[in-house]
């Protein structure tokens, strides 16, 4: 018995050491919670969103290939014949990835006694306030000519303006449903910050705040009012700021505005709650959460790179994993992707660029041109956990793992002939090649980091398109600032969770005399 209890040990260091850049990610914002575990990178509790994030699919897969293989496979996929001929063999070699040589982390050193304000200013600085203050003013100034006059308007100015981030950046520390609960005298009243600025003066900046005043004659697809603050952040996201590490994952963040009310409506009020007019994507770094890039599609009008005009999904989600990570040629990353995304032709075009990929294959979400369909139609003998087979073609492996279901992986980033590990509470090992494992432990993390980052989006709720997406872009901007605090000196000088330097930053926009968060 002390033997099994010593294997079992033993397997576990050794998958830990593969990932021991996921060390931070239980504590990313200062506050474990009760899915936080000896193992840093699987989750141990049954209700746990993050246990399942990875393995979702099996469910999904196990409904919809029955008819696959009374059909002869997915679209695209080859007959037996047809992948000989193309090079899939049975025959398994090891592949190797050049090092990666870079060291991830912010690449600018901030002082010990930097403030909340200066990491948020790394990704807003002045000159994009500035800005504000100059289009809202304009556009004030233009409307108010064709719709006469506004007596209770003057010029905003640039303090004005950081108040009024301030504000609707409350929203996230205090969770209130409206902005404008702030001045009322209801439970979400915050008299502390209130007396700052009247609502009547932040109603009219509400009322006339830009970006982008006017329409350019160089563009006008549906996101031209904000393009400028997109182009900005997608720089200041990028190499610039802060350096990635080798392991990053494509993905549609959790982006629901309320948590609570997500929990609690019915089916038919959160299918109405996300019927928003655009999808966002990322580019995002595994070991510690930083997003890297963005990308807005519209689903609706022209997009400014002419994507919106593309109505098949699989070729559509292609071209967005081709713009975020349009950066990354020749640094021998490692791209996870979920299953909307993983394609061979995507992976083939990657690895050109030294780009490497594992991703989910699902047989009906993932584009499975030039797949053997015999390795994706369920075999009719039943299989044991934990049992996997696999093909290859020059360096990619496709691989079909069972555990309670049929799973799909395809990879140009991990030999097939290399072994990992599972390891549940309940279940105990569950051995998988070594992709299989690499994928859990990183999404794993990536699902971890999300359900923490809903509880931090800016609950403000504009109907206008572009202002949605700058809301939301900013409170991305507040994550990775705090992401930059905790990887700086500052972060051992004041070592405040993620509420607290929301809350302090919040002060410091309105200019506060004393910055404390309450604790």
């Amino acid at each position: 018995m002390a033997e099994c209890g010593m294997k079992a040990l033993s397997v576990l260091e050794a998958a830990r050491s593969r990932y021991e850049s996921l060390q931070i990610s239980d504590d990313v914002f200062g506050e474990s919670g009760d899915d936080s575990s000896d193992n840093p990178f699987y989750s141990t509790s049954g209700d746990s969103n993050s246990d399942n994030c990875c393995l979702e699919a099996g469910d999904d897969q196990r409904a919809g290939e029955t008819g696959n293989c009374q059909n002869g496979g997915p679209p695209g996929s080859i007959s037996k014949t047809q992948a000989e001929e193309d090079g899939w063999s049975d025959t398994l070699q090891d592949i190797t990835v050049a090092p990666y040589n870079d060291t991830y982390g912010p690449i600018q050193r901030m002082p010990a006694t930097a403030t909340c304000m200066d990491f948020f200013q790394l990704f807003v600085p002045d000159n994009a306030i500035q800005n504000m203050v100059t289009q809202t003013n304009m556009y004030a100034k233009k409307y108010q000519e064709r719709f006469g006059s506004d007596e209770g308007w003057r010029n905003v100015t640039a303090a004005e303006m950081k108040a009024f981030l301030g504000f609707v950046t409350s929203t996230s520390v205090h969770r209130c449903e409206s902005v404008l609960s702030i001045w009322s005298s209801g439970f979400f009243s915050n008299r502390s910050i209130a007396l700052k600025m009247s609502q009547a003066r932040f109603e009219k900046i509400l009322k006339y705040f830009h970006i982008v005043a006017f329409r350019s004659s160089h563009g006008s697809h549906g996101l031209y009012k904000i393009q400028p603050f997109l182009d900005s952040l997608q720089q200041l996201f990028g190499c610039s700021t802060f350096r990635p590490s080798q392991t990053q994952v494509l993905h549609e963040p959790l982006i629901d505005e309320d948590p609570v009310f997500i929990t609690t409506c019915t089916e038919r009020e959160l299918r109405k709650r996300r019927k928003r007019k655009f999808s966002l994507w990322v580019r995002q770094c595994t070991s510690t959460g930083f997003i890297c890039q963005i990308y807005v599609h519209l689903k609706e009008g022209q997009g400014p790179d002419g994507l919106a005009t593309l109505k098949n999904k699989p070729q559509l989600h292609s071209m967005v994993a081709k713009q975020l990570c349009q950066n990354l040629s020749g640094r021998n990353s490692i791209i996870f992707t979920g299953p909307s995304i993983t394609s061979l032709n995507l992976y083939q075009e990657f690895e050109k660029q030294e780009i490497y990929c594992c991703g989910l294959l699902s047989t009906r979400k993932s584009d499975c041109t030039g797949l053997p369909q015999s390795m994706l139609v369920n075999p009719e003998s039943p299989q044991q956990r934990g049992q996997s087979r696999s093909m290859m073609r020059g360096n990619t492996s496709l691989i079909s793992w069972y555990n309670k279901g049929h799973f799909r992986f395809l990879t140009n980033a991990y030999s097939p002939t290399k072994k990992g590990v599972i390891i549940k509470r309940k279940s105990g090992e569950i051995p998988c090649p070594l992709a299989v494992e690499a994928f859990a432990a990183h999404l794993s993390y990536i699902c971890k980091y999300d359900d923490k980052y809903s509880k931090y989006f800016i609950f403000h709720k504009p109907n206008k398109t572009w202002q949605q997406v700058f809301w939301l872009t900013i409170s991305i901007a507040i994550n990775n600032a705090y992401i930059m605090y905790k990887m700086s000196d500052a972060y051992h000088v004041k070592r405040y969770s993620r509420a607290q330097f929301g809350e302090r930053l919040v002060r410091e926009l309105l200019d506060l005399d004393d910055c404390s968060p309450t604790q």
